[in-house]
């Protein structure tokens, strides 16, 4: 197996900073929480300074239904939210 060259070493974008850090300095997130499943899958990845910061208790739904209100175009927080709030009332039923 080769080895990596020096002075060469892939730089990857933490998706909670923005910083570029290199890829040894760095944490793969699994949108999935599966990181071990890495079949097909492209990982984004946290600085280990905000890696540590994170909540690191499984999420269950939440990534899934996180996923499927993204959209093409921008959207402000009150569309996000009403978005998110009409997604879990339509999966899980009204909060009481």
């Amino acid at each position: 197996m080769w080895g990596m060259r020096l002075g060469r070493e892939t730089r990857v974008t933490c998706i909670a900073c923005g910083r570029s850090v290199a890829r040894s300095d760095a944490r793969e997130y699994d949108k999935e929480g599966d990181r071990w499943e890495r079949t097909d899958k492209e990982f984004e990845h946290l600085c280990k300074s905000c890696h540590s910061e994170i909540d690191h208790h499984p999420r269950g739904e939440l990534e899934r239904l996180l996923l499927d209100i993204e959209r093409p175009t921008p959207m402000t927080q009150a569309e996000f939210v009403r978005q998110y709030n009409r997604l879990v009332e339509e999966r899980y039923g009204r909060s009481e």
